[in-house]
């Protein structure tokens, strides 16, 4: 077996797999795809009695990235770590009514709900951020998206107005020799940037250009602000109408122009302040990704705790993103990377107590980790999983309501 394969953890099924049958659990391999195995369903739960901390709180623990088309084993994986919400997504033509119900009636057999289920052809749509011919024919398939949601029953989903994915130069090495995703600004003006997510190795340049317009042509401060009101507007009343919560997540990385492009709302904390006013709704607030937040250091204006704090006492935050990073960017070649939730430059119990404090409802979820980990991509969820609970018990014996 190669060591390329071991690091992307595509050898669980065989060999993982085997080892953690003998105590009683059968765990997928590769990532967020799993296979569609012919299973009865969930095990009855007999006469057993969960001992569990019971969570006083506001705050959800669930998990991010999670497969709509996850099988079985997927789904006796979140019930075993005692997971009760999940996010997921799908795209296009799956985005339908009945496809919802199909995969939140599946879910719900194995006690699994879903928080959010996204389509990701409407996330970071450069027809609604950039505007042009195709914008009012996506905006209309936007709010279609929130009525489809309201026919499933699911009351929040994720937005992001960047216009591009995540951008990203490769993978650094951080704690055990692993590659923590990073972005360095130099390297992608040499070299280009990559966007989505990253692998072991992967990185050999990329088509997104930090310096020069990679949409034809650059934009206006003012175009991305007027493109943003012109969506929001139009959103927020049919998601007000359907009950559905949308919380909008920063710009990744959080820099003030990428590729042409101005990134002038969602990478500060007065660019959402003057967000939220211009939606002036109860149903549009934040995602708020502590990663960027990171990233973006004091480019932000106010830290993340700050952050929470003032629009946790507005009841802004719906959806929060748990990640860490080695340093924020400087503003001389910004450059930031990645680390395990444990071993950033932040303190993420402090993050943790203070979103206790708030006590909006809320979902947290581990976010991505670093790509890489020996035994596969379930064996770094679960130890993000288990010492965000951990967190989450401290926080909820410290703080009370």
């Amino acid at each position: 077996m190669s060591d390329r394969k071991t690091a992307g953890g595509e050898f669980t099924r065989r060999a993982f797999g085997r080892a953690m049958a003998a105590a009683g659990a059968g765990m997928a391999g590769s990532g967020p795809a799993c296979s569609q195995q012919a299973v009865p369903g969930p095990p009855p739960a007999g006469d057993y009695v969960s001992r569990m901390k019971p969570n006083p709180s506001n705050l959800k623990l669930g998990l991010g990235q999670f497969p709509a088309n996850a099988g079985h084993e997927h789904l006796m994986y979140a019930r075993q770590f005692g997971v009760e919400w999940v996010c997921t997504t799908v795209s296009g033509r799956d985005a339908t009514a009945e496809n919802f119900i199909d995969i939140r009636n599946r879910f719900g057999r194995y006690g699994i709900r879903i928080w959010r289920l996204g389509d990701d052809s409407l996330h970071n749509n450069r027809h609604i951020t950039l505007g042009g011919p195709q914008r009012d024919e996506t905006v209309n398939r936007y709010l279609q998206y929130l009525r489809n949601l309201k026919k499933a029953g699911i009351t929040y989903t994720t937005y992001a107005h960047m216009a591009d994915t995540v951008w990203h130069t490769g993978g650094e090495p951080i704690r055990g020799g692993i590659l923590g995703k990073s972005f360095n600004y130099e390297m992608a003006k040499r070299l280009g940037a990559q966007g989505g997510g990253v692998r072991p190795g992967e990185y050999a340049g990329g088509e997104y250009w930090p310096d020069r317009p990679i949409h034809g042509r650059a934009y206006t401060e003012k175009e991305i602000w007027d493109n943003y009101e012109y969506f929001i507007r139009r959103a927020a009343p049919v998601a007000e109408e359907c009950g559905v919560r949308i919380g909008i997540h920063p710009d990744d990385p959080p820099l003030p122009m990428l590729g042409g492009v101005p990134r002038c709302i969602f990478s500060s904390f007065e660019g959402y302040q003057r967000a939220m006013e211009i939606a002036d709704s109860p149903n549009v607030g934040l995602c708020l990704c502590v990663g960027c937040w990171l990233e973006g250091g004091e480019r932000m204006g106010r830290n993340v705790l700050e952050t929470i704090r003032y629009f946790g006492e507005r009841k802004k935050l719906f959806k929060v993103h748990l990640r860490n990073v080695e340093m924020p960017m400087g503003e001389t070649n910004p450059h930031h990377r990645e680390a395990w939730i444990d071993d950033g430059y932040m303190d993420i119990y402090k993050v943790i107590r203070e979103l206790r404090i708030a006590n909006n409802h809320c979902l947290l979820i581990d976010d991505h980790h670093p790509p890489g980990t020996i035994g596969g991509w379930m064996v770094g969820k679960a130890f993000q999983l288990a010492y965000l609970r951990a967190l989450l018990e401290r926080a909820n014996e410290e703080v009370r309501s």
